[in-house]
């Protein structure tokens, strides 16, 4: 036996000897590149021609080190300390309103008041252009200095001045900033059948798991026997919070969440506390894309534990956890630390950070990815974000669709709703009101004689394709063929419209409802044309096919 520990132990050293040599060495390149960089500065600041601003020169080279290692990994220096918080709360001081730049007018106006928000208290509406705050004249400015110097500290009041289109007059406002909480649970209810509830849910800042325990409970008192949790474009936020709200679903003392990274003593386990509020009802979950880090949380042990359905297109697939960290002067970073791995084991982080050679992303392959078991023993795998168990695209938006809502310089379509909203004082509930024939011939008449135009594909792809029966020498042949072919796909603006008409008629509804019942009115409006509830709520209604997803396949 004692032979046995002497070799164990002699056997043992050289590997420890490694790991001390390798620590050594470690250590010893950290010390010489800190001493260099050191060095280089004070010779940057000694020598060179121009006088250094020692926060920016630095500052630009600390932000060029955390480049190299993920996009989550940031400095705060202490000029953004108050992005910071915001990030992680939820909260900021100002007025509470989106702004845009309008491309016609090239001024910044006011786009989305915040319900119950000093924007909307004092009356100001879509549209209403930023002449001057306090005495800071605006009409020069971009969207991000107009949209800084709106925010300042909470209970602070200065005087808006802006311009009504409507009537062309101008009216001075005076605006008491406050703390601004940004809606993660912009709407909540039941839908039409009057039995599955909907709650909308966009991000999980402090304090979100009670407000969204509250709104469950409303569900179920109004007759609630089947949820559809949205969490599409929801981009995260406080684990603990996400842990909080799994647990309205599922058993108490259940671990959801594992973090694990270099530090050992500082892995953690997170697992459910409370009681929960129900563990029966039937739930289906949406995601798509933008659906990431604690959101992926929610919706992965959802489907490890098989406590609901996932229904969308995979997630955006973030396992990495952050943590915020402060900083000598004032200055904070936040600091990527772990992985987070889901009841199945899995860790969904669907990119490699490489750092050697300057740093490079690597897509984990599907066939590099590993299989894992739900509780009932379906098979579900890491690398990749959330796959979900109904798959649903969404329709996509036309070209003409989105140059009238984000690329037309003419602005015909925002200009038209600021003109609808000013002729009607008030307009029917979010799911009664539709825009009449009559208001959409007028929308498309507005455009044509606006002089809107956009980017036809069609014309694209037929030019590119002129362009290689020439280089190949089948043009002359086939010319009247691509004469017709070219006729026929002739940019006529109304006609493009009118084709385009049930998907435009919807944004423009959605926009004018938005002005009359901010943004839980344009959430309930949208919930008849939406595609991936209507399929999730089809599979709730179906308790056989809603079994069967949630069982291992035979």
């Amino acid at each position: 036996m004692k032979r046995r520990l002497i070799l164990l132990l002699l056997l043992c050293v050289p590997v420890l000897s490694m790991q001390a040599q390798n620590a050594k060495n470690h250590n010893f390149e950290v010390a010489k590149n800190l001493d260099i960089f050191n060095q280089i500065y004070k010779n940057l600041d000694l020598m060179y021609v121009d006088t250094l601003n020692p926060g920016e020169v630095i500052g630009n080279g600390i932000s060029a080190m955390l480049r190299s290692l993920d996009p989550y990994t940031e400095y705060y220096p202490e000029s953004k300390t108050k992005d910071l918080k915001m990030m992680l709360t939820g909260k900021y001081a100002g007025i509470g309103a989106l702004v845009r730049y309008h491309q016609r007018l090239k001024r910044v106006v006011i786009d989305e008041p915040y319900a119950g928000m000093p924007a909307a208290e004092v009356g100001l509406r879509k549209g209403d252009v930023i002449l001057t705050i306090d005495d800071s004249v605006m009409t020069d400015k971009n969207v991000s200095y107009v949209s800084n110097k709106l925010r300042g500290e909470s209970g602070t009041t200065f005087k808006l001045k802006i311009m009504r289109p409507s009537t062309g007059k101008e009216m001075t406002f005076k605006v008491t900033r406050k703390s601004i909480k940004l809606p993660e649970l912009p709407y909540y209810g039941l839908l039409d059948d009057g039995r599955t509830g909907y709650i909308n849910f966009n991000s999980f800042p402090e304090g979100s798991a009670k407000d969204m325990r509250k709104a469950f409970i409303d569900l179920k008192k109004q007759g609630a026997v089947q949820l559809v949790l949205d969490l599409r474009g929801n981009g995260g936020g406080s684990l603990s919070e996400a842990i909080d709200i799994i647990n309205m679903w599922v058993p108490r003392g259940l671990t959801l969440v594992e973090t694990r990274g270099k530090l050992k003593r500082a892995n953690r386990e997170y697992r459910t506390r409370m009681e929960p509020v129900d563990t029966v009802m039937p739930i289906a979950v949406l995601v798509n894309g933008e659906t990431a880090s604690a959101s992926e949380i929610t919706s992965g042990s959802l489907q490890d534990l098989d406590r609901g359905i996932i229904v969308g297109t995979r997630t955006y697939g973030k396992g990495l956890v952050q943590v915020p960290m402060d900083l000598p002067y004032n200055c904070n970073m936040k600091l990527t630390t772990s992985k987070y791995y889901i009841p199945s084991g899995r860790c969904i982080q669907a990119i490699n950070y490489k750092h050697s050679g300057g740093g490079y992303t690597e897509h984990i392959a599907d066939s590099l990815t590993h299989v894992f078991k739900t509780r009932n023993g379906r098979e579900v795998r890491d690398g990749g974000g959330i796959k979900p168990d109904v798959e649903v695209k969404p329709d996509t938006l036309d070209n003409i669709a989105v140059y009238l809502d984000r690329l037309d310089s003419t602005e015909v379509m925002f200009d038209y709703v600021v003109d609808y909203i000013a002729r009607h004082p008030s307009i029917a509930a979010p799911r009664k009101f539709h825009l009449s024939d009559a208001d959409f011939e007028d929308f498309k008449s507005r455009a044509v004689k606006a002089g809107f135009t956009y980017d036809p594909m069609s014309q694209k792809r037929f030019d590119e394709l002129v362009k290689t029966a020439k280089f190949e020498g089948y043009y002359e042949a086939a010319k009247e063929e691509f004469d017709n072919l070219k006729a026929k796909l002739k940019h006529d603006v109304a006609r493009d419209i009118e084709r385009n008409k049930e998907t435009l008629r919807q944004m423009i509804e959605q926009d004018i409802i938005s002005a009359y019942y901010y943004q839980a009115g344009m959430i309930e409006a949208g919930l008849g044309s939406d595609k991936q509830l209507k399929e999730a709520v089809r599979v709730l209604n179906d308790k056989v096919a809603y079994k069967r997803l949630l069982s291992p396949k035979k």
